[in-house]
């Protein structure tokens, strides 16, 4: 059975944006950039909420963005390769190709596409995880965390949900960002 991955970046006090929305405070570097390309390539489906698949999108419909360094180009081929399902009940229409768009999070059909996937599955955005948090679905929780504290903003992990972990790998960069990868115990 597949596993669902909840992936965020976040900063130090576990936001994934400022208290403007903003997001424009994560560290780059070549490194990071790197890891997150292998992580895509790991992963079969994406389960995304809509501002989240919103952000991501350009990576297939923008090609200059791909078109900037092999990096870029290694990045985007990644993201295009796995399936997307985008949970959003006001986007018309969604514009990117292997993607489907559905109105409202089943967690049942969460739970088949874990029993029929042959590869693992990553829910991004704080709503959806935290919907499929409170159905008992995610397995995994791996935290990018960034060498800043915003001080407020919207929370990364959510509210209201007792989670036990156990911390399964860890990792420092070089410009101060460390991932942490948990299981969730009793999944």
């Amino acid at each position: 059975m597949a596993k669902l991955i909840y992936v965020t970046n976040v900063s130090l006090d576990g936001f994934i944006e400022d208290e403007g929305g903003g997001i424009n405070w994560f560290p780059t570097g070549d490194e990071v950039f790197a890891f997150h390309t292998e992580l895509l390539r790991s992963v079969g489906m994406f389960l995304y909420g809509r501002r989240l698949y919103e952000a991501m999108a350009v990576w297939e419909t923008d090609a200059a963005l791909a078109a900037r360094s092999d990096l870029t180009a290694d990045f985007a081929s990644a993201w295009q390769a796995a399936g997307k399902v985008v949970y959003s009940t006001t986007l018309a229409a969604v514009s990117t190709a292997g993607t489907r768009l559905e109105r409202r999070f089943d967690p049942a059909a969460v739970r088949e596409l874990k029993a029929t996937s042959g590869r693992d599955l990553m829910v991004g955005g704080a709503n959806l995880a935290a919907q499929a948090f409170q159905a008992g679905l995610v397995d995994e929780c791996l935290l990018v965390v960034l060498p800043v504290v915003l001080g407020g903003g919207k929370p990364g992990l959510p509210t209201g949900v007792r989670a036990d972990l156990e911390l399964l790998d860890e990792r420092r960069f070089r410009n101060g960002v460390v991932q942490l990868r948990y299981r969730l115990l009793g999944q």
